[in-house]
């Protein structure tokens, strides 16, 4: 003899129970795909402005020591204007390199034997230089800077090579990466960065 199943239907208030649980699971999931797709936009946006408009640079070598040091991570920015006492970022041999703005487009550099730069026939006070040098200068001075170029030096002269040397010359607008404005690491020295 076969007995007959019974089968209970849920009440109402099972009913209710399992439709909350359902739209509560669809609006967690909403929340979740709208959080990674904000997430994904700052992170792009993010890389974008790194990229394009603030590149952020780490510090390689001694050259413009005691300015910056090796492993500074510094924030630069796109600029048109450079004066002297800048320091900026450029392209160099598949390197970017770190340098201060001496001379741009037109001006007359001069140095002496012990170091001392003239710029225009005036002597420059330099207090970011400790150790002054010719260093590895190969040009002829006075040296006038062509059009649309910058002459740019390390701040540790005995040891940077530069615009001094015929290697390296005089850097192009289109080669500058950017103006460094801001050291963001090591956390105790993070500041502006002194133009002069």
């Amino acid at each position: 003899m076969k007995t007959a199943k019974i089968t209970s239907y849920p009440t109402s208030a099972q009913w209710k129970t399992e439709l909350i649980r359902l739209n509560y699971r669809e609006r967690y999931r909403a929340m979740l795909l709208s959080t990674v797709s904000v997430l994904a936009m700052v992170c792009a946006i993010a890389v974008l402005v790194a990229t394009l408009w603030m590149p952020v640079l780490q510090i390689y070598g001694s050259s413009m020591t005691p300015s910056l040091h090796e492993d500074d991570v510094v924030v630069s920015v796109k600029s048109r204007e450079y004066e002297f006492g800048d320091i900026v970022a450029f392209y160099y041999n598949n390197k970017v390199l770190i340098k201060r703005v001496i001379a741009t487009a037109g001006e007359w550099v001069e140095m002496d034997k012990e170091g001392n730069l003239y710029l225009n026939g005036e002597l420059q006070e330099e207090s970011y230089v400790q150790d002054k040098a010719l260093g590895e200068c190969d040009i002829e001075m006075p040296y006038q800077v062509p059009e649309g170029r910058i002459f740019v030096m390390g701040d540790h002269r005995s040891v940077s090579v530069d615009s001094r040397s015929e290697a390296v010359g005089c850097v192009a607008e289109e080669q500058i990466v950017g103006k460094l404005i801001y050291r963001i690491w090591p956390l105790e020295s993070r500041g502006f960065v002194g133009n002069r």
